[in-house]
């Protein structure tokens, strides 16, 4: 698989190849259910961001900031096991699968994911978050399918690299054009008739990073020398990495926000990583993929009692994704009312942090993590039971949807 809905790597690549992959999956689907307990349980959440330097603390801006590894880490995957699934498929049948696929993604985003996070059945604001990332970069993907491999990754390298220069165009206004806009690099909120559409993933660099995920599965196809592939994932993630420490420092490009010396050296350090994720930044995703490649490089190997129960969750990302939501936000309203609160000020016709009614509602930093724990706890046997499911299902062609 790759990211949520893409699960397809078990079937075309060894299994210690599969188990790395899955593993950094799961791992980063661990640490993202811990942004969104924060997000539902956090004091301060309905107050300010976590990364904002002038009101946050270390141990709440690394809560946020670890949590930046996972939509590339999803992304990057999606393209790898598109990859690995094409190679038992005709380049059509590949085009048409990533084409369905991304459409019914999108729907996804649009409905049962946007009713998980908000309860509110009217849909007054509809959210495009990572799953419509994914999902229109798939249809992207669908015809980039026919170019040479070589030519994929220059685009998707491109689109990485390049997008930062489109970081002083804003489109203002109620129009189209700015509607456009919004959806391909400009975070905002767009009006549309009744409705609101708040797109947090502006899709254009996601499309980069998809395609060079898609170049990235050819190291895995069967045949591909182990210690070459691992040399190359070294590699090509320390030069994402040693090039991120460079921009960032000389504050040449890559972001359109810079660092700055703050109150210690920590708070400088914390100011130096806080680089802006909506749109990602080149240098947002050159310091998240660079260390996930590597992660991949060392991780060819049986992976150990925590590893494997963490590639579990990497194998059904889907199902874990929407079971998730749904069961944070039904253990935020039992927190609501515990609390004083009504169950109703859970339903949220708008974001979770434009929510007035719960303003003072929220536990501190050492209850978030233990409710992340039982949270995982709770979907571990779920997930586990539908991946044996699914694995004893393989005729069954809804499972690869979810």
């Amino acid at each position: 698989m790759s990211a949520p809905g893409l699960d397809i790597t078990a079937s075309t690549a060894k299994s210690r190849r599969i188990e790395s992959i899955d593993l950094l999956r799961g791992t980063v689907m661990v640490i993202m259910v811990l942004d969104h307990v924060r997000d539902y349980f956090h004091i301060n959440a309905f107050l300010f961001n976590p990364t904002d330097l002038s009101r946050s603390n270390a141990p709440l801006f690394l809560t946020r900031w670890i949590t930046h590894f996972c939509a590339p880490v999803f992304c990057m995957l999606a393209g790898t096991s598109a990859y690995l699934y094409g190679l038992k498929k005709s380049r059509k049948q590949l085009s048409r699968f990533l084409l369905t696929r991304g459409i019914v993604l999108i729907l996804a985003e649009f409905t049962i994911i946007s009713f998980g996070w908000t309860f509110y059945p009217f849909y007054h604001i509809i959210i495009f978050q990572v799953i419509w990332a994914i999902g229109f970069s798939m249809m992207i993907l669908s015809v980039l399918v026919y170019l040479p491999l070589r030519a994929i990754l220059i685009f998707g390298i491109l689109l990485i690299a390049a997008h930062n220069l489109l970081d002083g165009v804003q489109v203002a206004g109620p129009s189209f054009a700015s509607a456009v806009w919004s959806l391909l690099h400009q975070q905002g909120l767009v009006r549309a008739g009744n409705r609101f559409l708040f797109v947090v993933y502006p899709v254009l660099p996601w499309i980069g990073v998809l395609a060079v995920g898609y170049c990235l599965g050819s190291i895995y196809a069967p045949g591909f020398d182990a210690t070459r592939r691992k040399k190359i994932l070294i590699r090509t993630g320390a030069g994402a990495i040693v090039l991120f420490v460079v921009l960032r420092f000389a504050r040449l490009y890559g972001d359109p926000f810079g660092w700055s010396v703050q109150k210690n050296v920590l708070f400088t350090i914390l100011s130096f990583i806080n680089t802006n994720k909506y749109p990602p930044s080149l240098l947002f995703l050159l310091m998240t993929l660079g260390p996930s490649l590597i992660f991949l490089a060392y991780t060819e190997k049986p992976p150990g009692l925590l590893g494997e129960k963490l590639s579990v969750f990497g194998r059904v990302p889907m199902f874990f994704y929407l079971i998730h939501i749904y069961l944070l936000h039904l253990l935020a309203m039992v927190g609501a009312v515990a609390t004083g609160y009504k169950w109703s000020d859970m339903v949220l016709p708008t974001m979770f942090f434009d929510a007035q009614q719960l303003k003072g509602y929220g536990f501190d930093i050492v209850i978030v993590f233990m409710i992340w724990i039982v949270l995982i706890l709770i979907l571990y046997p779920l997930c586990k039971r539908y991946d044996r499911y699914k694995r004893s299902h393989p005729s069954k062609k809804w499972l690869s949807y979810l």
